[in-house]
């Protein structure tokens, strides 16, 4: 399962709007995407989730994605992840 570390570039972490972004992205996808964060894995795919995880600008998350176009998918999430979504 291919993962990628990504350091999460929004100003004020991920909160309900970049990660509705993020999940909705996850969503589409129709493959398995996860996401942690100090050890801990949920679906990324679950707004709830990802919130539950408490990620703060600076923090540094795990995605792993399983299934065809892997890599191409984990390019379009890491784009979302440090895109600063608080900027103008």
């Amino acid at each position: 399962m291919p993962e990628r570390n990504v350091v999460v570039a929004s100003a004020h972490g991920l909160h309900a709007r970049p990660a509705a972004l993020f999940t909705q992205a996850a969503a589409r996808a129709g493959v398995p995407v996860t996401i942690a964060k100090g050890g801990r894995s949920v679906n990324a795919a679950s707004i709830l989730g990802v919130i539950s995880l408490g990620i703060d600008h600076g923090d540094e998350v795990v995605l792993a994605v399983d299934g065809e176009g892997a890599d191409e998918l984990l390019d379009e999430l890491t784009g979302l992840l440090t895109t600063d979504h608080d900027a103008s």
